[in-house]
Formats: structure tokens, C-alpha cells, sequence
């Protein structure tokens, strides 16, 4: 019965506190700034509760309700029509997620624009490889060492999980088991039901589902988990397999995104990365062509 009572506390708690976000948030925009007349004198600074129920396409009533933090059903579609009145930013839309208790938050995409200190920082980590990825495992930012020491996940979509599940064992730069791949399914099974209803999510997973047995099995597991630091082996044509222990960092500033650096285990990995970054482009990329020329040329 606590536990209910507790449950029903915090629900309300939350509809309160959306209720003062939207009424703040509507208070910053004018009738101009939405191309409304400025009409007689306003008791509210800003828009009217009837204005953003207009402008977003909703019943002046149900937006009444969602401000005095009535329980209403609320959707996805509806709460990205009051975004897009309100004008929210990313953060914003995301806390209204949250007070409006729907699970989808909005995802950060390949061509989302990261800070630019978030570069430096992969540039000074050289000799590290170090790299920034979406919850999707997207490519967002890599340094030079990332470039030379994976250069498979960069190519075309450049998203990890595309390049471990869907290429032949032969090209794929991590030397899996099965617990790092049912651990990396995890991770997007968690990112995913934040993102239920995402277009662009709901293609991701239905394309590795249908093209890799494995990942459809382990989707099937219904498992979750959060990134973590371990250690992989990775392969690497051009030095051999290097053992390098993955280090996993949350970036608070770019919303669901997370930074991944490899670190050699131990004196040999140190010098094979030393002799891979000592190479030209050119010698990098010579072993990776010739084995594709060999084993892969009808494919192709």
C-alpha cells in the first residue's frame, strides 16, 4: 500500500512540476515570435494557455488539464507538437518527456552538432584511440589513433553495432564472445525502450534483426545492461590482434552520447599501437585491401 501510495505521490509531483515548465516556458514566447497579433492588453506575459493549444493542434481543454497536472493519456506526437510551439531545445523536450512520463527521449543522430571541446579532448588522448558514440552506436567524433586502429567501423553508416553484426567474421575488427555480444545487445535493448517510437530506432533494430541471426537471438533475450569497461581484443590487419581494455564515460552534455578509449593491456599491445600510428595511411589500409581482393572479390 506504501509503495502505491508513494508511486501516486511522485506522479503527481511530476505532473505538478510539468505544469509550472509549460507555464514557464509559454511565458517567454510572445505573439509575434509565433506571427499572432499582439492583440488588446494581455493579463499573461506571452502566449495563452488557447494559443498553444491552437498552434500545437490539441483541445484547449487537454491542454488546460496538462498544465494543471491532470492524469490525461498523453503521446508522443502530441507532447513533440507542444515542443515545437514552445520552441524547446533538446534538453527541454527531454524533460518534458520525462514530467509527462513517456518513455520515448528524444535521440542524438550521426549528424547532430557536438561541442567543440569534445574534439579537442579526442585529440589530446593521442596515442589513445578514443571515440564518442550515440546510444545507437553511432560514429559521432573519433581521434586520429581510433582511425588507424578500427578503421572498419568508419566505414559508410559508421555505426558499430552495424559493422560487428552484419560483416563477415573474417572483417570484423572485434574478436567477439558471446558475452560481449549479448552484454553490447543489452545496452541497446536499455537505449531503445527510451526511444520507443523512434523512427529511425525502430529501422535500426528491425535491419539488424532480419541480417544477423545472432543479434536476433540475442534481441530475443529481452537482456539490458549499461556500457562498461572491460577488456577486448581487437584485430587489426595491419599489426595483428591487440588486447586493449575499453574505458566507457557518460558525457552529461550531449544527452544519451558516451565516449569509449582503448588502452593497451600490457607492453606488446603498447608497441604494435605504436607501430600502427607510425605508419602512412597508405600502409595501414594495404592488408585490409589485399584481403578483401582475396577472399572477397566476387562480393565485391
Amino acid at each position: 500500500m506504501t509503495d502505491a501510495v508513494d508511486a501516486r505521490a511522485l506522479r503527481k509531483a511530476r505532473r505538478n512540476e510539468l505544469g509550472a515548465f509549460l507555464k514557464s516556458r509559454r511565458a517567454r514566447i510572445s505573439p509575434a515570435d509565433v506571427g499572432l497579433p499582439p492583440g488588446p492588453r494581455r493579463r499573461t506575459p506571452g502566449l495563452r494557455r488557447e494559443e498553444v493549444a491552437q498552434l500545437s493542434g490539441v483541445g484547449v481543454t487537454w491542454y488546460t488539464w496538462l498544465e494543471q497536472g491532470r492524469e490525461i493519456n498523453v503521446s508522443v506526437q502530441v507532447l513533440d507538437a507542444v515542443a515545437r510551439t514552445l520552441s524547446l531545445d533538446a534538453a527541454e523536450k527531454a524533460h518534458l518527456y520525462r514530467l509527462a512520463d513517456v518513455p520515448t527521449v528524444p535521440s542524438v543522430h550521426s549528424g547532430s552538432a557536438l561541442p567543440e571541446e569534445l574534439q579537442v579532448i579526442l585529440d589530446h588522448l593521442e596515442p589513445l584511440p578514443g571515440v564518442v558514440l550515440s546510444a545507437r552506436y553511432d560514429v559521432l567524433a573519433h581521434n586520429r589513433p581510433y582511425e588507424a586502429l578500427c578503421p572498419g567501423f568508419l566505414l559508410a553508416e559508421r555505426n558499430v553495432a552495424r559493422r560487428v553484426f552484419l560483416p563477415p567474421e573474417c572483417c570484423n575488427t572485434y574478436h567477439h564472445n558471446w558475452d560481449d555480444l549479448r552484454r553490447m545487445v543489452g545496452y541497446l535493448r536499455g537505449a531503445y525502450a527510451k526511444n520507443l517510437g523512434d523512427p529511425g530506432w525502430e529501422e535500426f533494430v528491425a535491419e539488424l534483426c532480419s541480417e544477423s541471426e545472432a543479434f536476433a537471438s540475442l534481441w530475443a533475450l529481452n537482456d539490458v545492461a549499461v556500457p562498461a569497461s572491460r577488456t577486448k581484443l581487437v584485430r587489426n590487419l595491419a599489426v595483428g590482434e591487440l588486447e586493449m581494455f575499453l574505458t566507457s564515460m557518460s558525457l552529461p552534455s550531449v544527452p544519451h552520447a558516451w565516449m569509449q578509449v582503448y588502452t593497451p593491456t600490457d607492453e606488446v599491445g603498447w608497441g604494435k599501437l605504436r607501430e600502427l600510428l607510425a605508419m602512412s595511411p597508405e600502409e595501414r589500409q594495404r592488408p585490409w585491401a589485399e584481403h578483401r581482393r582475396r577472399y572477397h572479390a566476387a562480393a565485391g
